[in-house]
């Protein structure tokens, strides 16, 4: 690094802006660039600390000039600025691997197609509570380059996608977690399933035998891809099905955890971890193991199983109404969601659904509809293809553009003991502003639906 005297961010969201501050905090002139438009808060602060900056357009001239390119993982690889650095031959990385230079302090990165915020969500509460000296960071809260400028902690827990790891050079995490591999971004990876394989491999590429990497064995894709490669990292698996001698598995309603090497082994009651669903549980047994590689107390651990909240509108238990739970699902907007969802709610289930389909083939989950959801209520403008779908499958369809209706419908069709679930498999255009928009005014519908009962129950 001492050879670098400017740098150039390319991307001014939270990633690009935290890069420029801690760049310009170690000494080095930095410019930045935003082929769009910058958020007010980001402006600020570029204004606040005197960066240079340029949005709407990007300064070929000026940004070929950089001795380093850190670049917004939202950016392609094959965007024409990115193309000239990189035949001018200018080292581009990415934020994490910028801000890892400047830090003494172990580091946890969790990647996986799925599943990644609540399992980045649960290391951090549990390392937190069990009274570590932890910060949240990549994908979720501030920059972790931002918070390297202060550098406060002793841990980072970083959320990392493949697009972020694609700019990865040096960067060894002390635990890396990968819990899923499955279609996704192709677009990004020349629509080659392999490649995109490849990006989540390259976060334990530089590990040694010092490090931790945690994976679910479960899964053909992660399984078949570690057959074929020499990885020097201490290696734990978890698993729904199988017994596992180093790492973590399911036996009927208790996760197991061993880890050989520390002679540690414990159980912990299904019934104590806060979250729902099987998918659920390898979050819970990649977070926990992750705490006990870091020799965090169990007993500790536990305690904080039982009060870990998820992000919103993650299966979030909303209230219970005459002993019906409504669940707000709502950040569900593809098949694979709620078959996760489905799968891991033992009871009779009036599931509501719909929005701006996107090709979704319903196939995935037509035995677990056939098996769970006594009814079906159809959210959203154009409820066709699901109507079409489910017809002959659900006793009980019905259709509104209202999410009152939808949730007093839900009350109505159910009986104590059932769920009520907003998964909708679609996206929330048609009728709302976004996801959380459509989350936001479930919840605030069933409060209302709870305050006009007057025998409901909080959760």
């Amino acid at each position: 690094m001492e050879a670098v005297k400017n740098i150039v961010i390319l991307g001014a969201g939270e990633s690009g802006v935290g890069a420029a501050l801690l760049a310009q905090h170690k000494g080095f002139h930095v410019f930045v660039s935003d082929g769009g438009v910058l958020k007010e808060r980001y402006r600020k602060d570029l204004n606040a600390a005197g960066i240079e900056f340029e949005e709407g357009k990007h300064t070929v001239k000026q940004i070929l000039e950089a001795d380093l390119i850190i670049k917004s993982p939202g950016i392609a690889d094959k965007v024409d600025i990115v193309k000239k650095a990189r035949e001018k031959g200018i080292e581009i990385i990415d934020e994490i691997e910028f801000a890892s230079r400047y830090t003494k302090a172990k580091t946890i990165a969790i990647t996986g197609t799925n599943g990644k915020t609540t399992t980045t969500l649960l290391t951090y509460h549990l390392l937190k509570e069990a009274g570590y000296n932890v910060g949240l960071a990549g994908n979720v809260g501030h920059s972790f380059a931002r918070q390297v400028i202060k550098d406060s902690f002793d841990i980072y827990v970083l959320e990392v996608s493949s697009f972020q790891i694609d700019g990865m050079n040096t960067f060894k995490p002390d635990v890396a977690i990968l819990l899923n591999i499955t279609p996704d971004h192709l677009d990004r990876y020349d629509y080659s399933f392999q490649k995109y394989v490849n990006s989540k491999f390259r976060i334990i590429e530089k590990m040694t035998h010092e490090e931790c990497f945690i994976y679910f064995a479960d899964k053909g894709p992660i399984e078949e891809e570690l057959a074929r490669r020499n990885v020097e990292a201490s290696i734990f698996a978890i698993s729904l099905v199988e017994n596992v001698k180093n790492g973590a598995f399911l036996d009927e309603d208790h996760l197991v955890f061993n880890i050989e090497s520390k002679k540690i082994a414990h159980k912990i009651p299904v019934n104590q971890v806060s979250l729902i669903g099987k998918h659920n549980m390898v979050n819970s047994m990649a977070a926990v193991l992750t705490t006990l590689t870091m020799e965090a107390p169990m007993e500790k651990v536990v305690k904080a199983l039982k009060t870990f909240k998820n992000a919103p509108h993650r299966l979030e238990k909303v209230a219970t109404i005459d002993d019906v739970l409504f669940i707000n699902d709502s950040k569900a907007t593809n098949v694979d969601s709620v078959y996760y969802a489905l799968e891991g709610i033992e009871a009779p289930i009036v599931w509501i659904a719909g929005g701006l389909d996107k090709g979704n083939d319903y196939d995935r989950i037509e035995a677990l509809v056939k098996d769970k959801v006594k009814a079906l209520i159809c959210l959203g403008k154009d409820n066709t293809k699901l109507t079409d779908y489910f017809a002959g499958k659900v006793a009980t369809i019905r259709q509104t553009q209202s999410v009152n209706d939808a949730a007093r419908w839900g009350a109505d069709l159910s009986v104590p003991g059932d769920v009520v679930l907003l998964s909708p498999a679609c996206a929330s255009f048609d009728l709302f502003r976004n996801y959380e928009d459509r989350g936001e005014q479930f919840k605030d519908a069933v409060v209302e639906l709870k305050n006009h009962v007057g025998r409901g129950q909080g959760i």
